[in-house]
């Protein structure tokens, strides 16, 4: 292995995703000499495979529904079918001009941009290409990868993951979605905006389970008015093909039979066979441990994005490489509150939210002590022209700061970045409520629902 011992980076990062190249990207603005290396694009899967991609599928079928829905707004149109070829058109060209941009800044910023699948070598180098790239410090951000089950093999015909249905050469006349979190009920909404029978099979006892209940029953309510059909509480057994498509047996004895099964159950850390055990670097479950500010149990290494156990998001990965970027340049660092973060689901209608739920603060803080308000997205006029439903529901502290936002509705992904300064400013109902919303905006929305908490509602009953 050549040793290009003549440069010695201040940061090597393995992997240029979202959390990598937010690392380079940063670390390189506050005058540190950045290596990146990616085996792949710049952009991850955030960019290529996940973020980007699925939500231009989703806003195609959200055309195809406004075609479809149009004649209720006094507007005479009709929708002759989805042609698959331009929906790809469509988004690859906004995935391609966002890769452009990347690339551009990576460049401008000076960053050392090595392409090539990377190992670690030790605890301060990397080996690719042939060549030992030497770093005073190493970030591993080699992110995740579709999961599946055992006994469960992702054929990319029949029975395919995430990655395969954004490559899709046809829309399927029916499927199963194995998951009913994120990436599943995108997908469900996806696909049935563009004419799919859809139905998804979930073993936990709601839709998006990881959000609050009510939340996960407005969705479940809105998906079955789509005919979205869903099956809850009962584990997946096997799947075993018919002659033209798939068919899914779960543990109840349960059977569902479609053209194509879409594995949407997580995704897992790429970590295997990439030296980090064999440099000591403490792991969970493929998992690479660290600290509250991404430190692993090596003191020349970090990890950040999908690689760790912390929520996998982009903006997630984003603040986590900049977090260690700023770290290692010498500047106050402060641990990320992942409670802070928001979480948006971006099917029809959206789920957003920030906090903690309902059930969460109760547990934390004695029920006692919670009171939650739901504002009906009904009272909104915005929403009522857009001909939306769906509430917004907030989690109080007992005469004190809102610690959790919950929304359903379309666009409710648009009210996310208030609701996160709420939560993370740790406002008071009263101080939100005394704040003027623009009207009509669905942004009014949450203001109006503040308004509720304080004990002064306008547009909502008592």
């Amino acid at each position: 292995m050549a040793n290009d011992a003549s440069t010695v980076f201040d940061l090597v990062i393995l992997g240029g995703g979202s959390g990598g190249y937010a690392a380079a990207l940063r670390g390189a603005q506050l005058g540190l000499d950045v290596a990146l290396i990616e085996k792949d694009k710049v952009g991850g899967t955030c960019l290529h495979r996940g973020c980007i991609p699925t939500k231009a599928l989703l806003h195609a079928g959200e055309i195809a529904d406004q075609a479809r829905e149009s004649e209720q707004f006094g507007v005479k149109a009709t929708l002759e079918g989805i042609d698959i070829a331009g929906v790809h058109k469509y988004k690859d060209g906004v995935v391609a001009g966002l890769y452009k941009g990347l690339q551009g800044l990576v460049a401008s910023r000076k960053v050392t941009y090595i392409e090539g699948e990377g190992r670690l070598s030790s605890p301060t180098s990397v080996d690719v290409n042939g060549r030992r790239v030497q770093g005073r410090h190493v970030l591993l951000a080699t992110g995740s990868v579709p999961k599946s089950l055992p006994g469960l093999e992702i054929d990319g015909d029949r029975i395919i993951s995430s990655d395969h249905a954004l490559v899709l050469d046809r829309v399927p006349k029916s499927a199963i979605i194995l998951g009913g979190g994120v990436i599943g009920v995108e997908f469900a909404s996806a696909w049935k905006s563009f004419g799919t029978d859809v139905t998804i099979v979930e073993g936990l006892k709601h839709l998006v389970p990881v959000e609050d209940e009510n939340s996960s029953k407005l969705l479940e309510r809105a998906f079955r008015k789509r005919g979205i059909k869903f099956n809850l509480g009962t584990f997946f057994e096997k799947a075993e093909y018919t002659q033209d498509g798939v068919k899914v047996t779960l543990a109840d004895g349960k059977e569902f039979e479609a053209e194509v099964l879409l594995v949407a159950i997580g995704r897992g850390p790429v970590s295997q066979g990439l030296g980090y055990e064999e440099q000591g670097v403490a792991m969970d479950r493929g998992y690479v441990l660290v600290d509250e500010y991404m430190r692993t149990n090596v003191p020349t290494i970090s990890a950040v994005g999908d690689l760790v156990p912390t929520l996998q998001l982009a903006h997630v990965g984003f603040a986590e490489g900049i977090l260690v970027a700023e770290r290692l340049a010498g500047l106050k660092t402060v641990p990320i509150d992942y409670d802070g973060v928001p979480r948006v689901t971006y099917c029809h209608p959206e789920v957003a939210s920030v906090g903690i739920t309902e059930a969460k603060a109760k547990e934390i803080y004695g029920a006692d002590k919670v009171v939650a308000l739901k504002y009906n997205l009904a009272g909104n006029g915005r929403s009522k022209i857009l001909n939306t439903a769906g509430e917004i529901k907030l989690v109080q502290v007992k005469d004190g700061a809102v610690v959790g936002v919950h929304m359903v509705g379309d666009r409710m992904g648009e009210q996310v970045g208030e609701a996160q300064l709420i939560y993370n400013w740790e406002a008071l109902p009263a101080e939100v409520a005394q704040l003027i919303h623009a009207h009509p905006t669905q942004n009014e929305a949450l203001g109006e629902a503040h308004l509720a908490l304080a004990g002064k509602p306008l547009h909502a009953h008592d």
